[in-house]
């Protein structure tokens, strides 16, 4: 626990808590933005497209080798 000396230094210390706690909840919406952009279906179709190109590949050599 912090003792005081003067009234200078609470006010010092309720300005500096009140921008901690600011910067705080700008983070946490900011981490909230970036969690709704990962589940966006835009994000998700190069990983898409990528695994089926892959599985494509896979079945065409498949053939080839096959035959």
């Amino acid at each position: 626990m912090r003792i005081y000396n003067s009234f200078e230094e609470i006010d010092f210390d309720v300005k500096r808590l009140n921008l901690e706690r600011k910067i705080a909840w700008e983070e946490i919406k900011h981490s909230s933005n970036e969690v709704q952009e990962s589940f966006s279906p835009y994000n998700w179709i190069p990983t898409i497209l990528s695994s089926i190109k892959k599985f494509g590949i896979l079945l065409l050599l498949k053939k080839i080798f096959n035959k």
